[in-house]
């Protein structure tokens, strides 16, 4: 940790930092409650250790000055006029604990030791709220494609050095899984885990979230808030859809990854960030940055280990195995005592492409599970496009147009799409061509219907 040592007696100060140098911590000094505060305005601590006593000044009443410049401070408290109330008033105002002096080095251990005990609950706790809704998913990262395995096999590697990464992969291939396992698998497992969705809020508030703003930066920041980058202290910042993240914050995102420095916004005093940065993309940022979208000097900084996340259609081998492990799941989650596939249920589900990936497979399996009325999931308790899927490229080279060819193609990925939006970049074309063309669908369908009513009438 990094810890300010505040103390007006320079013995105390130095034989403090020396106990703390020898635990293998990060120190600074401070002969005074001033100092401490013009120390914490330039520079992120995580633990202060605060003398009551200094000098002319009060150190009770620095301890609210402390925590408004650094909430997530941990102030223990020491002082040689030891008393109840003082105790008592010091952790009322903020203090966690409490030392009288003369204190021994174990002492200091032991007080160091609570707090990161509870800061590494008070992570583990937020991790475990966070993979809630993605549990036993990890076994996604299972594979018997020899690529496959290969790719995964660059990932354990990955995790446990201080690189970035870049995760690439179609929409609903587990990229945010895959981080979330690069996290768990790293040094910083025992820190935060932070996510940032980067085409989720406007310019403005993303840098927000992003970096934090003090109080007055625009319109509507009547607090201040710490942003993200400061909650993945110590830990990792997942950034997703990256190829989202607006032209004005990328000069900052660049600056975080080459001098680990950042600023919130309207403060102008730059702060030391010691955070991992993982980015995942279903866009080719190459291509963006040709297209002047993109900054090339930070897709190379990003672009340190990239891994590329396949597609459930290049993973033949795997699906079985992979329905499997999702039947059991949902099985257990809803009760039902639904223990297999018939063989045209597995048959429909070798056949379909997939083009929703492994969170389609997911939840085309959670709502059979539901659905199913006996013991095995038939073909069908699928959906309608499952259950009349033909094999992957199966219509391509028959004797169809072109334009039903798009026009199949489109129904498809907007069907296993979370938004328009979200399906017109898997197409790769605008939101508005998308909209339209989907309207052409739509009429197309009512004429042929008016047609067929007409004619059987």
């Amino acid at each position: 940790m990094r810890i300010l040592v505040i103390d007006d007696e320079a013995h105390i100060r130095k034989t403090t930092t020396l106990t703390l140098d020898a635990l293998g911590h990060e120190c600074e000094q401070a002969e005074s409650g001033t100092a401490a505060v013009n120390l914490l305005k330039k520079s992120n601590f995580d633990t202060a250790f605060l003398d009551l006593r200094l000098g002319a000044e009060d150190g009770l009443e620095f301890i609210p000055k402390m925590l408004a410049l650094e909430p997530k401070l941990s102030i223990i408290v020491f002082t040689a006029y030891t008393s109840l109330d003082t105790a008592v008033e010091a952790m009322r105002r903020g203090a966690v604990d409490y030392i009288a002096k003369p204190f021994t080095p174990e002492q200091i251990r032991q007080s160091l030791s609570r707090i990161e005990n509870s800061r590494r609950l008070e992570n583990r706790v937020v991790e475990l709220e966070s993979m809630l809704s993605i549990q036993e998913n990890l076994t996604e990262f299972e594979s018997r494609e020899p690529l496959v395995q290969k790719l995964f096999e660059t990932a354990n590697k990955a995790a446990s050095s201080a690189a970035t990464i870049l995760i690439l992969g179609e929409s609903g291939t587990g990229k945010s899984i895959l981080a979330r396992a690069l996290h768990r698998n790293s040094p910083r497992r025992d820190n935060a885990f932070v996510t940032v969705a980067c085409p989720s809020l406007s310019k403005e508030l993303l840098e927000s979230e992003l970096f934090g703003h003090v109080r007055g930066a625009f319109t509507g920041a009547v607090g201040e808030t710490w942003g993200k980058v400061k909650a993945a202290e110590g830990g990792t910042l997942f950034l997703d859809e990256i190829g989202e993240l607006p032209p004005e914050i990328q000069p900052k995102l660049l600056r975080l990854l080459q001098e680990r420095e950042y600023e919130r916004v309207g403060d102008p005093k730059p702060r030391k960030a010691n955070v991992r940065v993982i980015a995942a993309t279903n866009r080719r940022l190459e291509d963006l940055v040709k297209e002047g979208k993109f900054r090339e000097d930070l897709y190379y900084r990003l672009n340190v280990i990239t891994i590329e996340m396949p597609p459930l259609r290049q993973r033949a081998l795997d699906l079985e195995m992979l329905a499997q492990q999702h039947l059991q799941l949902f099985a257990r989650q809803s009760a039902r005592s639904i223990k297999d596939f018939t063989p045209a249920a597995m048959s429909a589900m070798q056949r379909y492409p997939w083009p929703g990936n492994l969170r389609e497979l997911r939840n085309v399996i959670e709502r059979a599970v539901i659905l199913a009325p006996g013991e095995k999931i038939d073909v069908n308790d699928f959906p309608d496009s499952l259950r009349g899927a033909q094999p992957s490229g199966a219509i391509i080279g028959n004797r169809i147009s072109l334009e039903e060819l798009e026009r199949e193609h489109i129904l498809r990925i907007i069907e296993i799409a979370s938004s328009m939006d979200e399906a017109a970049q898997i197409l790769g074309i605008d939101p508005a061509t998308l909209y339209r063309k989907r309207k052409r669908y739509a009429e197309l369908a009512e004429q042929n219907t008016a047609s067929a009513a007409s004619s059987t009438s």
